[in-house]
């Protein structure tokens, strides 16, 4: 199953350093995630579950002030026997969507690629400002919505795993 795991650069450069994401919380392509995007395209709802990682980064970059700010989400490929559905409610929780939990901590070997923001000032910028915004959104603040849509309109960029000291540089 591929299941995208959000982080920051910090993160990332601990499981680097551990080789293990001991992060618990991902996304994957889960029935709420079809339900809601209301497509069959395998690759469109991978998608999407990569951008549902995105926004969690951005919760994740909330709660590490000195992190960069760069959105971080780590793509895994794992057996079906290591995730376990989310506990709360998907369909009720607009964050939630897509969201598994992971069984334990993942080798980071497992990683297919990684995926990050730039490191151009712009999109800093509006990542910086969306994870600012990203509480007030969460609690339904349309302005704040509109300021972590601006991140989102920033594509994350794909690595290899081979890439990820140079990213972390």
């Amino acid at each position: 199953m591929r299941v995208y795991v959000p982080t920051t650069l910090t993160g990332l450069a601990a499981a680097h350093a551990g080789g293990a994401l001991d992060q618990s919380a991902a996304y994957a392509v889960t029935p709420a995630l079809r339900e809601w995007y209301v497509s069959d395209d395998l690759e469109e709802l991978e998608y999407a579950a990569l951008n549902r990682a995105a926004q969690s980064s951005l919760r994740l970059l909330a709660a590490e002030p000195d992190a960069p700010r760069r959105r971080v989400v780590v793509a895994l490929d794992i057996a079906d026997s290591a995730v376990r559905p989310f506990p709360g409610d998907e369909y009720q929780d607009q964050a939630s969507l897509g969201r598994v939990v992971l069984a334990g901590p993942v080798k980071l070997a497992k990683a297919a690629s990684v995926h990050a923001d730039v490191a151009d000032r712009d999109v800093v910028a509006d990542v910086a400002a969306a994870v600012e915004a990203v509480t007030a959104a969460d609690a339904g603040d349309q302005d704040a919505q509109f300021t972590v849509d601006g991140a989102e309109d920033h594509d994350l960029l794909w690595f290899a795993t081979q890439e990820i000291t140079a990213l972390l540089a």
